[in-house]
C-alpha cells in the first residue's frame, strides 16, 4: 500500500496544466480511474476534465456533442 498517494487539483490549460493542490494523481471523468500526473496526457480545457486515455476522451466528446 502506498501511503504517499494523494489526489491533486489542477487547472487544465492548452498543452499544460497548473497544480492548484499538490498530489500524485487525478481521476478520469469518464472511467473514474486514477491517472498519475506523470501519465496525464488527455484533458479538456473547456470542461476542466481529465481523461485516462484517448478512448475515454473521445467517448466524453461524443457524449457532450451528442454524436
Amino acid at each position: 500500500m502506498d501511503f504517499n498517494r494523494s489526489k491533486a487539483e489542477l487547472i487544465y490549460g492548452d498543452g499544460a496544466f497548473t497544480v492548484v493542490e499538490h498530489g500524485t494523481y487525478v481521476i478520469c471523468h469518464v472511467s473514474n480511474r486514477e491517472i498519475l500526473l506523470s501519465d496525464l496526457k488527455y484533458w479538456s480545457v473547456a470542461r476542466q476534465e481529465a481523461y485516462y486515455d484517448a478512448e475515454q476522451s473521445l467517448k466524453r466528446e461524443k457524449e457532450v456533442n451528442q454524436i
